[in-house]
This record gives structure tokens, C-alpha cells and sequence, in this order.
């Protein structure tokens, strides 16, 4: 862990795929089987993992290497949310440690929500069938706000919704652009080494205010009773 404690948060808002929970397998089991039903072979989970958190654009790019830009991209992610949202709660679990950190925020009377670019059509359904967000005070989907991250508008709904100022918020993402969101917000932000952080990325040249490699060490960051 890197970082210094922060002071005054009153609320922790979290990225969700790659930082709270491990959706890879469920994400990467939908582009899989795109691929399956075309006769191409079966890719191993390590070849989606890493761009799980760019959602379709980057379960497309590994099974299909197809760019949003390309003039067949449209109908092939039509496809995959059909998939995805078949079976999005199959394989998908918390990271370990994350059930203990959220429970350790409460207690300390701290507030807790979710910022996500995932659209509401899956973060709603998603969420309800995970007993590990019947604690959690805020979910702002990528599409609540007519902007997504990395502008800073979905974290200042939050905060709105929350009750309070964006720099009483601290944010922890896996993603540069919930780093980029978080400074635009002015929040102070904690890179999630432990995400999928996506292809050669250097979490470290980011500048977040302070880094994890664990989802407990976020409560090194805070004061807590």
C-alpha cells in the first residue's frame, strides 16, 4: 500500500467490475461463447481478464479483435449484451477481502456506494442478487448521468444522493479514467492494483493520492473508531 490517511471521508464510493467484484468470468464466457457458435475455438479466461473493466468494447477486442470504430462492431455488441445479460450472475463474486472491508465501513459509520460505467440494464439486477450490496448507500450507473466516467459528473451524483461534499468522498477504482473521474470531482482517489487495470497499464503513473493491492488496505486509509 501506498498513500497517506485521508481525514474527513465520509463516504468511500468504489468502482464496481474489477474493484468490488469479479465479473471476468461471466464477462468472458459471454464473448466466449459468440465465438463458439461461430466454430472458432475457445479462449482461456487470462486472455479476457485484463479487459474486463472495458466491458464490451474490450471482450470484443480479445474475441473477435473488433474496435468500436469498425462498421460491424454495433451488431456484434448488440450480441454480446444479450449473452452477458443471460448469464451475468453465474460466475460473478466479490474480490476476496471485500465483504470483510465493506462490513469494517460500516461499523465505522462510514457511507459507501458505487460508481460504475456499466449501464443499469445489468448493474440493477447485478446488484440485487448479491446480498454484498444491501449495505450500500448510493449506486450510480454508467448511464444515471447523461455523462460516464472519466467525467466527473457520475461521482458528483453520487455524493449528491450521499449528502455529501465531493471531497469528503474517497474513490477506488481499477481504471485510469475512475482516477481521471475522481480528480476532475474533486475526490481524493485510490488505484486498485488488484483490478484488472487492462493491458500493460502502469497503475502507478496514474496519480492517484494513494494506491491498494488489497481490497482491506483501503481501511489503512481512513480513520476509523
Amino acid at each position: 500500500m501506498t498513500g497517506r490517511v485521508f481525514r474527513g471521508i465520509r463516504a468511500v464510493l468504489f468502482d464496481l467490475d474489477g474493484t468490488l467484484i469479479d465479473s471476468a468470468p461471466d464477462l468472458g464466457a459471454a464473448a466466449d461463447a459468440m465465438r463458439t457458435q461461430r466454430g472458432l475455438a475457445p479462449l482461456p479466461l487470462e486472455r479476457y481478464r485484463p479487459l474486463a473493466g472495458a466491458g464490451a468494447r474490450g471482450m470484443l477486442r480479445v474475441a473477435f479483435d473488433i474496435d468500436p470504430d469498425h462498421a460491424g462492431y454495433e451488431p456484434l455488441k448488440q450480441e454480446f449484451f444479450a449473452h452477458y445479460e443471460a448469464c451475468l450472475t453465474q460466475r460473478t463474486q466479490p474480490f476476496m477481502e471485500v465483504d470483510r472491508l465493506l462490513a469494517a465501513l460500516v461499523q465505522g459509520g462510514l457511507l459507501w456506494g458505487v460508481v460504475t460505467n456499466k449501464s443499469q440494464r445489468f448493474t440493477t439486477p447485478l446488484t440485487q442478487a448479491m446480498r454484498l450490496f444491501d449495505t450500500a448507500s448510493t449506486i450510480v450507473s454508467g448511464d444515471t448521468t447523461p455523462h460516464a466516467k472519466p467525467h466527473p459528473e457520475p461521482l458528483r451524483e453520487a455524493a449528491r444522493r450521499l449528502g455529501v461534499l465531493p471531497a469528503q468522498c474517497l474513490y477506488v477504482g481499477d481504471d485510469q479514467r475512475d482516477i481521471q473521474a475522481g480528480q476532475a470531482a474533486g475526490m481524493p482517489t485510490v488505484a486498485a492494483h488488484y483490478g484488472y487495470l487492462g493491458l500493460d497499464a502502469d497503475a502507478s503513473a496514474w496519480g492517484a493520492d494513494a494506491e491498494v493491492f488489497s481490497p482491506l488496505q483501503v481501511l489503512q486509509l481512513l480513520e476509523l473508531p
